[in-house]
């Protein structure tokens, strides 16, 4: 087993990011190296890349080495793949007993399967969460920071949730029965009230003795989520001395300077277990950042036999679901996707698009809403179709990852002019993505990305309104100009009509003609099945969609 061990870190090792960085720090001398080890955004790739049998090996052999070793989770893990969904996330925080995490923060989907849910998940942890901003009726839910000790040398860890969770996750979950929010996360449009709340816990943990500070965060790089980015926590704040990141699935190992113009570290490390970031914290005083990557196919406990107590509980947990999972509901004659077809990144990855452009999974999603609930325009965000669908079989396991959220299926009325700031909500960031961004069925309409976005958020970064010339245009509801004045019938699901998730606070009060009539996997599921005979034929071929859905980059000539 010790040699297997040695070969997962060595291959590690191999294929970490070459972008190591360091900063010196005269602090008191540790007698051994301080590793922490973190994962986030596992969103229940349990099996891939690393792994979490790969990830407790990887433990193993860092402490084998002689470090002292702390394994922390940066949120998003309890979500994202059918064994979360058909367990309501218990399977995730059951193995991360098993692997032996020392600590975690919620990230935006720790909530997707509701309040009470999460928090008595909390309770089934072996492990705390921490979180410096996350809080209900302005007092924090959990501890803002915990502290380790390691050869009398105390190291804080802060925890940072992305106050975009409100609207990322179910808005209604932060709610009490009357609609007033009483959980948050210190969100503002200046980011001001998180800034303050980190700092105050960074000062409290300095004041306590800590000798470094790590903070953990849930914050990511996306624009949508300005003010709360890590590069905006960084710059706000002071004595920090590494942010350990997720929320954008990036793998960014950088340097910053916080406020007072000290250098910190911020490294990612990716999603699904496929890269396992590290802090190293020297005897010397010295910190540094490394990734540790998986690019095979083959996961690395399959690849490398790797077989110990993760791999035992993985293998049981997977197999609890396996039948039901494998069961083929359905065919497809075109791969329905999410990605461009064909740009790439440089390392070879696929670019999702779903999130900023037409796709052909995006049109049959709405399809689906539209033709099951008999009304006149269907929307599904951009940031509910998780992943693509590959020629041949389909199965419920395919489904429950296109659609993992357990949302269902709702109609409500609503007016042109909600339609039409629906619309533009969602396109704010084209070309950049937004999870809110509308895949559509029944309507047509331009997005004019030469038009700079006057969308406006409240604090809760709800949609408070247009300031100026909207973006989206011409739009075409069943080939008639969207009339203003006019009600329509609009199917989607209660995570957005009823709930106001991504901050669509325009369908607040609507007339509801359906509630929550069916799960939008079963309505993916009945649509395919039913209306579409069994077969995704060739109707949806085109991986760009039909042309529903234009972007306009210049000004269309006089």
């Amino acid at each position: 087993m010790k040699r297997i061990l040695g070969l997962v870190l060595a291959m590690a090792m191999l294929l970490s990011l070459a972008c190591v960085v360091s900063a010196e720090s005269e602090q008191p001398a540790l007698e051994k190296d301080v590793v922490v080890l973190f994962t986030s955004d596992v969103h229940c790739g349990i099996d891939q890349g690393f792994g979490y049998a790969g990830l407790a090996a990887i433990r193993q052999s860092m402490e084998d080495a002689g470090n002292h070793v702390v394994l922390v989770d940066n949120g998003d893990s309890i979500q994202g793949e059918p064994i979360g969904t058909m367990t309501t996330g218990e399977a995730l925080i059951e193995l991360m007993n098993t692997v032996g995490y020392d600590l975690a923060i919620p990230g935006n989907h720790e909530f997707d399967y509701g309040m009470d849910r999460f928090l008595e998940l909390t309770e089934k942890a072996s492990f705390p969460y921490i979180s410096a901003n996350f809080n209900k009726d302005g007092e924090l839910v959990f501890a803002p920071y915990l502290m380790k000790e390691f050869d009398g040398v105390k190291i804080a860890f802060v925890g940072i949730t992305t106050p975009k969770t409100i609207t990322s996750s179910t808005p209604k979950y932060f709610q009490d029965e009357n609609g007033n929010f009483i959980y948050g996360f210190m969100q503002d449009e200046t980011g001001e009230k998180l800034y303050a709340a980190v700092q105050s816990a960074v000062d409290a943990a300095r004041e306590e003795g800590a000798a470094y500070v790590v903070a953990l965060g849930h914050l990511g790089n996306e624009e949508a989520c300005a003010p709360w980015t890590y590069v905006d926590v960084i710059g706000n704040t002071t004595g920090i001395d590494a942010l350990l990141d997720g929320h954008s699935h990036d793998t960014d190992q950088v340097q910053l300077e916080n406020k007072d113009g000290q250098t910190v570290l911020r490294s990612g490390c990716g999603t699904k277990l496929a890269g396992v970031g590290c802090l190293r914290i020297g005897k010397d005083g010295k910190l540094s950042t490394d990734l540790f990557l998986w690019n095979n196919k083959t996961a690395a406990p399959d690849l490398l036999g790797i077989r110990n107590d993760a791999y035992t509980a993985v293998k049981a947990a997977k197999d609890a679901l396996g039948d039901k999972l494998s069961e083929v509901v359905a065919k497809t004659a075109v791969e329905l996707t999410i990605n461009d077809p064909v740009a790439t990144k440089d390392d070879g990855s696929p670019i999702r698009i779903v999130r900023r452009a037409e796709t052909n999974l995006g049109d049959l999603c709405a399809d689906a809403y539209r033709e099951l609930s008999g009304a006149q325009i269907a929307f599904v965000n951009g940031g509910g179709i998780r992943t693509s669908i590959k020629e041949g079989d389909i199965t419920l396991n395919d489904i429950l990852k296109v659609h993992p959220f357990g949302n269902a299926m709702c109609v409500i009325e609503a007016t042109g002019q909600q339609i039409l700031d629906a619309l533009e909500w969602g396109a704010r960031a084209v070309p950049s993505e937004s999870g809110g961004f509308l895949q559509v069925s029944g309507l047509t309409y331009e997005i004019h990305t030469y038009i700079e976005s006057t969308a406006k958020a409240d604090d809760n970064t709800m949609f408070a309104g247009v300031e100026g010339e909207y973006r989206v245009k011409n739009v075409m509801v069943g080939g008639e100009p969207l009339e203003l004045d006019k009600t329509y019938t609009l199917a989607s699901h209660n995570y957005m009509l009823k709930n106001g998730g991504d901050g669509f606070s325009m369908f607040a009060g609507c007339k509801l003609l359906q509630d929550e009539v069916m799960l939008d996997n079963q309505v993916l599921i009945n649509y395919i099945t039913g209306i579409l005979g069994g077969v995704v034929g060739q109707e949806y071929a085109n991986p760009y969609g039909e042309g529903r859905i234009v972007a306009v980059e210049e000004t269309p000539a006089a």
